[in-house]
């Protein structure tokens, strides 16, 4: 997904030591749906673990984000990006 970094909360550590940086991505684009084009807008919570975490993440950076979808917390339902390769583009 490409997305722009729109928030970063601080820096912290799992239990287990892994740094761990919660973001929200704003994502624009237009998609074909039913042969018709629409404009598609929505903000995603997302984590990054480990080295990802610490690579940098500023606000307003525009990036390539990839991962997977999982709930918040065992009791939640709602859910959030898990990170596992970013890349950073140019706009």
């Amino acid at each position: 997904m490409q997305a722009e970094v729109v928030l970063i909360e601080p820096l912290r550590y799992t239990p287990a030591g892994i740094p761990l940086l919660s973001v929200v991505l704003r994502h624009v684009s237009e998609q074909v749906e039913a042969g018709m084009k629409r404009k598609v807008e929505c903000e995603v919570n997302a984590v990054a673990l480990g080295d990802l975490a610490l690579k940098g993440l500023k606000i307003g950076s525009h990036i390539q984000a990839s991962g997977f979808l999982a709930k918040r917390s065992l009791k939640s339902t709602q859910l959030v990006m898990h990170i596992n390769q970013i890349e950073h583009i140019s706009q």
